[in-house]
């Protein structure tokens, strides 16, 4: 077959795809929830916010039986910066008054600090029942992990996780350091079992290979994946991961949806020479400002079969912003995601600069 022949393929089973994609969103929005993972031990009731039902769409979360809205406040942008309490704290307070249901961090946001686990472990002690909460370990070994959890839990203020995560897997390496006998699995199922965490997950931003082999190994609850409009033009997460995810009745959740900015129009690139010394910069220096609007990155992702999307907030004006484009959303046509598609084109490698960081 030759590579036109391939393109041309490759194109019409995405737009194949992207159909079936628009009408699993309308299954996700309505459908009743699914029965709880077999393999879950909750030993308190799941999380309500009760702004949710009335603030925006909510979908399932894959078989854990959860209804989450169609966004969730990311835990980076101002929660990982330090001493920014006064900022972070207030997003936090916001996004749940506003009736986010679910939020997301990460053992390693914020430094060795961890400011961003730090920032919602404040909001926690008031309004725990208010958010199923989720945080993640990079490490590979079932002790660091364990060590990890259990800094988590103190700095969440909380007894348990809703979702623990294994963090940004990217290569086969991952997978083996994290299914070897001590490895990062055995922490897990661990967890689990004593009831410290209620789900499990994997995340990951890099290729799709190593992800797709961690679903094979093992019924993950949820996936955490980088799905932008870009996506299509380099090392396509929609094109196998996704479905794959879909077949095993995972709660998906998008992430990357503006690529720190990088997709928008709106943004201004850093000078070269500070980005050429940032791990952001390897192989994808971006020289331009995007071309996608926020409710264009936003609604493409929402418009592919995906439970929920993560996005971390820098001030309460773009936590307002983001629940009122949820608020809004209707699925985009086959033709209106091509098109956007098509337009992420000329910025799609900086969008994805995440897949062009260098691993071991």
């Amino acid at each position: 077959m030759s590579q036109q022949d391939s393109a041309k393929a490759f194109n019409a089973d995405r737009r194949e795809f992207i159909k079936t994609g628009g009408a699993a969103v309308a299954a996700l929005l309505a459908q009743a929830a699914l029965p709880s993972s077999a393999g879950a031990t909750p030993s308190t009731p799941s999380p309500s916010n009760p702004a949710t039902a009335e603030a925006m769409p909510t979908r399932n979360l894959g078989k854990t039986g959860y209804r989450v809205g169609i966004f969730s406040l990311g835990g980076q942008a101002a929660l990982e910066n330090g001493h920014n309490e006064a900022v972070a704290v207030p997003v936090i307070e916001k996004a749940l008054d506003l009736g986010v249901n679910y939020i997301d961090t990460s053992s390693i946001y914020g430094g060795p600090e961890r400011w961003s686990e730090r920032y919602v472990g404040e909001v926690m002690k008031r309004r725990r029942k208010e958010a199923f909460l989720a945080s993640k370990t990079k490490e590979r070994t079932r002790d660091g992990s364990l060590r990890m959890l259990e800094q988590s839990l103190k700095l969440l203020n909380t007894d348990h996780l809703d979702l623990w995560q294994l963090h940004d897997v990217g290569t086969m390496t991952d997978v083996e350091e994290i299914f070897a006998p001590d490895g990062a699995m055995a922490a897990l199922q661990q967890a689990r079992e004593q009831k410290l965490v209620r789900y499990l997950g994997i995340t990951g931003h890099h290729r799709p290979e190593a992800l797709m082999e961690l679903i094979r190994r093992f019924p993950f609850d949820t996936i955490l994946l980088a799905l932008n409009a870009a996506d299509p033009h380099h090392f396509s997460f929609e094109s196998e991961l996704l479905p794959l995810a879909i077949e095993k009745q995972m709660g998906i959740i998008g992430m990357k949806i503006p690529a720190r900015g990088r997709l928008l129009s709106a943004w201004t690139p850093p000078p070269i020479e500070r980005q050429e010394h940032s791990w952001e910069g390897q192989g994808a220096i971006a020289k331009s400002p995007g071309t996608l609007t926020m409710r264009e990155a936003m609604y493409y992702t929402l418009s592919l079969p995906v439970s929920t999307v993560i996005i971390g907030c820098g001030s309460v004006a773009q936590v307002e912003e983001n629940i009122g484009l949820a608020r809004e959303f209707t699925p985009l046509s086959q033709a209106q995601m091509a098109a956007l598609t098509k337009k992420a084109e000329p910025v799609s490698k900086q969008a994805l600069f995440f897949r062009f960081l260098k691993r071991a």
